[in-house]
């Protein structure tokens, strides 16, 4: 029995797995008709040459390029293609036009390899204090400082790499545009499963996590009455993964993605209560934070060694999760956690099944 209603359809949208998939984080299926979209281009290319191709698709390439927009709350103006969210990024912070010794606020979640690129322009990093243990934005205290200083932008990931806890983007958001603040917003890990519109004025992702699109796809939306950074799309593609976007999004577009986000909340919740108390291992989230991604601290006593080889474990035996470094949120943790971040086709006897592989790892 699926846990989400929708299940029965995404499951049958795709081709049988030889595993239970539990790491949409990482990267989700893909559809039968998404892969049916790639090919078909790839074909098109052979045949007719690649420029050529891409001339004659140029409205489903717009089409795409328009949902995107719709979904991050931007125009299909303000969009341009890269090839994964840490391209966009970079190309961001390349032709942005900001100060030497830039100052960018970020919350605890923050992406490990975005903070690199922070550092590694000589940007100045603070931290934006939490509201609890779990790592929300306190938006009281963001309001707060925001009175008495203004960093040149504000960088959130919606939902980070290493945790399933979700920031309070447009609370963010209305916070810093009442003080002339920019917002950019790294929605990886959120775009498909939570609602991205937030205002922000810049927002960028990828295709392969929740939205269930190719890997070699990623999107940059930069609002054109705040920062105005110069063209950055990439002019040597993978057209045919953009065609494949472009099929994924139809697809979340005829589930309703309303209806998808509460489906992935409740996955998130029901696994969060599965796995509560089984083996010593610990659910890091509030049982009802409202996303399908879920993370266990280790027994007590276990190092990072241990929980890899959990990982390590449970693949050969068919169930796919990631073992999360520290690396992925180094402002927040010093942990190696186990992540769980199933799709709306988990069924309760795949959880029941990881439930009792954990058990007889714990004590």
């Amino acid at each position: 029995m699926y846990v989400s209603e929708l299940g029965d359809l995404w499951h049958r949208a795709r081709t049988e797995p030889v595993s239970i998939h539990l790491d949409s984080a990482s990267a989700s299926r893909s559809s039968k008709r998404v892969i049916e979209t790639i090919t078909s281009h790839l074909w098109r290319e052979a045949e007719r040459g690649a420029y050529v191709a891409e001339e004659q698709i140029a409205e489903s390439l717009d089409r795409c390029r328009r949902d995107i927009a719709e979904l991050v709350g931007h125009q299909a103006s303000e969009l341009a293609f890269r090839e994964s969210a840490k391209a966009a990024l970079r190309a961001l912070l390349t032709h942005w036009n900001l100060p030497i010794s830039a100052s960018v606020w970020v919350a605890t979640n923050e992406f490990g390899p975005n903070l690199d690129e922070f550092e590694r322009r000589g940007y100045a990093v603070h931290t934006i204090p939490s509201a609890d243990v779990y790592g929300h934005v306190d938006t009281d205290a963001l309001e707060n400082m925001l009175q008495f200083e203004q960093p040149d932008f504000i960088h959130i990931c919606h939902i980070g790499s290493h945790s399933g806890v979700v920031q309070p983007v447009s609370k963010i958001v209305d916070l810093a545009r009442a003080a002339g603040v920019p917002v950019v917003v790294d929605v990886a890990q959120a775009l498909g499963q939570r609602d991205c519109a937030s205002g922000a004025d810049v927002v960028y992702g990828t295709s392969r996590k929740w939205l269930a699109g190719p890997r070699g796809v990623g999107f940059l939306a930069v609002r054109a009455d705040s920062v105005r950074p110069v063209e950055v799309e990439s002019s040597e593609a993978f057209i045919a993964g953009r065609l494949g976007l472009g099929v994924a999004i139809q697809e979340l577009q005829s589930f309703g993605p309303a209806r998808v986000n509460r489906e992935l909340a409740t996955i998130g919740q029901f696994t969060r209560e599965r796995l509560t108390g089984i083996g010593s291992w610990e659910v890091l989230e509030p049982i009802d934070e409202p996303s399908a991604i879920v993370t266990l601290a280790p027994p007590p006593g276990w190092e990072a060694g241990d929980v890899l080889a959990a990982r390590n474990k449970l693949r050969s035996i068919g169930i796919l999760v990631t073992c999360a470094d520290p690396w992925r949120a180094p402002l927040s943790s010093e942990q190696t956690v186990l992540r769980i971040s199933p799709h709306l086709d988990v069924q309760r006897a795949h959880l029941d099944q990881l439930a009792n592989e954990l058990r007889g790892m714990g004590y």
